[in-house]
C-alpha cells in the first residue's frame, strides 16, 4: 500500500511542476509572438481563440471577486487561475470516466455553489504542498491542512479555496497564519488544542527511537511541558488566545507540532513563476 501511494506521490508531483513548467512556456511564447517586427506597422488581426485559451481564460467576475479577498495582482490571479485549471485537468485524467462531471463554466466556483464538481484532490493537493512549497508532513496533518483549505467540505479544494489559501500561505501576515496553524492543529476544530491533541500532532511528527521502551511517556512529557508554556489561562487547554501569546513571545513555536507554512524560498521561487 504504501509502495503504491509513493508510485502516486512521484507521479503527481512530476504533473504538478510540469503543469507550471508548460504554463510559463505558453506565456513567453504568446508574448514572443505577439512581438511585432522593428520597422513594420502592426496589422490589426483578431486571433481566433482556441478551446484551450477559452478553458483557461479568468472571467472578469472572478478577477473581481479575487482581487477583492485576496492579496494577489490581476497578472497573479490569472496565472493561478491557469494553474488552477491545469491541476483540475489532472484530476480529470486520474479520475475514471463519467464518475466526474466537470462544469464547463469554472465560474460557478466562485461563491457558494449548491454542488461543487471540480477542484483539486488530496493527493494533488499534497504533493503542490510537498513539491512546490517544502512542507512535509504526516498524513495526519495534510488532511488537517486540506480540511483548513476547504472550509465549506466539499472534499475538494475548489477555485476560491486554492486562491484565498495561497494567498495566505504566500502573503498573510502573522496574526492570519498564527489563526491557520491554530486552525490545524485544532483536530477537533473545537477552538481548543487539547493535551490528547499535542500527544497525536506530535507522536506523529517526532521520529521515534528503536531503543526506546516507551517513548509514549516521552512524548507525554514533553506535552506537560509544552501545555504549562502555551496554557496561558491554566484551564487545561489552549485557546486560540493562547497560542497567539505564545507565539508572540517564542516566534519559533508557530509551527511547534508540524509543518504547516512553506519555506521562504519555496514562496520567493513560486511567486517568481507567476511573473514569468
Amino acid at each position: 500500500m504504501a509502495s503504491g501511494v509513493s508510485g502516486l506521490s512521484m507521479r503527481g508531483g512530476l504533473l504538478v511542476m510540469k503543469s507550471v513548467s508548460l504554463f510559463l512556456a505558453g506565456n513567453r511564447s504568446s508574448k514572443r509572438s505577439s512581438a511585432q517586427p522593428a520597422g513594420k506597422p502592426a496589422k490589426p488581426r483578431r486571433k481566433k481563440m482556441s478551446e484551450q485559451d477559452i478553458a483557461y481564460r479568468c472571467s472578469m467576475k472572478i478577477l473581481e471577486a479575487a482581487k477583492r479577498d485576496t492579496l494577489f495582482t490581476r497578472s497573479e490571479i490569472e496565472a493561478l487561475y491557469k494553474i488552477f485549471r491545469k491541476l483540475v485537468t489532472i484530476n480529470k485524467t486520474k479520475s475514471s470516466q463519467g464518475k466526474m462531471k466537470t462544469s464547463a463554466n469554472p465560474s460557478s466556483i466562485i461563491g457558494k455553489p449548491a454542488n461543487v464538481q471540480e477542484g483539486i484532490d488530496r493527493i494533488v493537493f499534497r504533493e503542490i504542498l510537498h513539491n512546490t512549497f517544502d512542507i512535509v508532513a504526516e498524513n495526519m496533518l495534510m488532511d488537517r491542512i486540506f480540511c483548513v483549505w476547504d472550509k465549506a467540505n466539499y472534499g475538494l479544494i475548489t477555485l476560491e479555496a486554492w486562491l484565498h489559501g495561497l494567498s495566505l500561505l504566500l502573503r498573510g501576515s502573522t496574526a492570519k497564519q498564527i489563526e491557520f496553524c491554530f486552525a490545524v492543529y485544532d483536530l477537533n476544530a473545537d477552538g481548543f488544542i487539547t493535551k490528547d491533541e499535542m500527544f497525536q500532532l506530535l507522536r506523529n511528527c517526532l521520529i521515534k527511537h528503536p531503543q526506546e521502551e516507551d517513548p509514549d511517556e516521552a512524548i507525554k512529557d514533553l506535552v506537560d511541558i509544552v501545555m504549562r508554556k502555551m496554557d496561558k489561562d491554566k484551564d487545561g487547554k489552549v485557546s486560540l488566545e493562547d497560542f497567539q501569546a505564545t507565539v508572540t513571545e517564542e516566534p519559533l513555536l508557530l509551527e511547534a507540532f508540524g509543518k504547516c507554512l512553506p519555506s521562504e524560498r519555496s514562496k520567493n521561487t513560486f511567486l517568481s513563476t507567476l511573473k514569468a
